[in-house]
């Protein structure tokens, strides 16, 4: 026979159970709290921070930061044509990159979503995500000696007669480097909307006489393009944002939105100027996400 002291922990809990039972909102707010909580403390309260620092100012002899507001940090960023020529760099990099992965991504998405067996798929899928499992820096490093004068792609050029060619420390270098790095973000989200296409609508398509062009621009590429969005973001904003790679690879010889920020909050030592410089990148994405949101491709997510 159970004795008072063990069944009440028993009967506490189902009543609690019974509790959530009938008010299931409560249950769902108390599984989305921890997660909701970790985003608003970590990444919006920092969001935060950041713009108030760009709006305060640093004594020139002590270095101290001074609570004041100020509108200086900004209209230095607006005035400031070094700035102007340094983002639009910078997002020209970031839609290269974008619209080099989008191309090597489709092909190797669709093949893997609609062709490969399963076999093949799960090769495919290790060769994808192998790259995500080694260290940032390694794949920097194995880039700047791999776009070097006497690294692997020059020897592979002179193997053909088309090298060598002087690439090392320049903007190309860092387009093929981040295009790599990035590839695994773009495949993934386009291998997720393409495998959700049923097969019945591509069979109807061929049934009505639509060839494979056809097919591919009036059915695949339209229930695509919430994966193409969603890679394009990942793509675009980790570029638009990264100065490690600007470094290694670039020999920082072009200046981009990263560096520039990283120069001024380490070296100069400016915090207020420096997350002054910082939101641009984020008015930037910010206007990308409207963009990509105006064309209709969020609707499917």
């Amino acid at each position: 026979m159970a004795t008072p002291t063990a069944s009440a922990p028993f009967g506490a809990r189902r009543r609690l159970s019974a509790f959530f039972y009938r008010h299931r909102w409560l249950k769902l707010l108390a599984l989305l709290i921890p997660p909701l909580s970790w985003i608003v403390v970590v990444y919006l309260a920092a969001l935060v921070v950041l713009l108030a620092t760009a709006f305060w100012q640093q004594d020139e002899l002590s270095g101290q930061i001074i609570h004041t507001f100020t509108w200086d940090n900004i209209k230095t960023v607006k005035d400031d044509p070094t700035l102007h020529a340094v983002t639009r760099q910078t997002v020209q990099m970031a839609v290269l990159v974008t619209i080099t992965d989008i191309l090597l991504a489709l092909p190797l998405a669709y093949y893997m979503a609609r062709v490969a067996s399963r076999g093949v798929r799960a090769l495919l899928f290790v060769g994808v995500l192998m790259p995500l499992w080694s260290s940032y820096l390694i794949k920097a490093y194995t880039w700047r000696l791999m776009t070097g004068d006497a690294g692997t792609i020059n020897w592979a050029l002179a193997k053909i007669g088309l090298g060598p060619l002087h690439i090392a420390f320049t903007t190309t270098a860092m387009w093929l480097a981040f295009t790599y790095i990035w590839l695994p973000y773009m495949v993934l989200p386009i291998y997720a909307a393409l495998e959700r296409i049923p097969g019945s609508l591509i069979e109807a398509s061929s049934d009505l006489g639509g060839r494979s062009w056809r097919t591919l621009r009036s059915v695949i590429m339209p229930l695509a393009l919430p994966g193409i969005a969603a890679g394009s973001i990942f793509t675009f904003s980790l570029t638009l944002g990264d100065y490690i790679m600007v470094d290694l690879v670039g020999g920082n010889k072009t200046d981009f939105l990263g560096s520039v920020i990283f120069r001024y909050q380490g070296i100069a030592n400016d915090l207020p100027l420096a997350a002054a410089i910082a939101l641009v990148p984020v008015v930037v994405i910010t206007i990308y996400l409207l963009l990509v949101r105006q064309l209709g491709a969020f609707e499917a997510l």
